[in-house]
């Protein structure tokens, strides 16, 4: 029988390597928890000229996903978009 030691760690591992189902841009991915930022925009995936958004509940502004190795922890059902990552309202282009 393994050392109870072992068996925590074991649980502690599994749970730090869980997957959850998310949205980006309405659509429904599976991803690793925790992951990082640039895992998110390869997922999307999000094309480069844009930004992805973590949508946030309540009166506060969404948050921007930074496309870095940070570890980003995830909850199920969570909802991401991206959008342009430059406006240029007006622009002939």
């Amino acid at each position: 029988m393994p050392h109870s030691d072992e068996v925590l760690a074991h649980a502690e591992e599994r749970h730090h390597h869980r997957t959850v189902k998310i949205y980006i841009d309405r659509v429904e991915k599976t991803s690793p928890t925790p992951t990082t930022g640039v895992a998110l925009y390869a997922l999307g995936p999000v094309p480069d000229n844009y930004v992805l958004f973590h949508e946030v509940q309540g009166h506060r502004d969404d948050e921007l996903v930074p496309k870095t190795e940070a570890p980003i922890h995830l909850t199920e059902w969570e909802h991401f978009y991206s959008a342009q990552g430059k406006l240029n309202p007006g622009s002939a282009a």
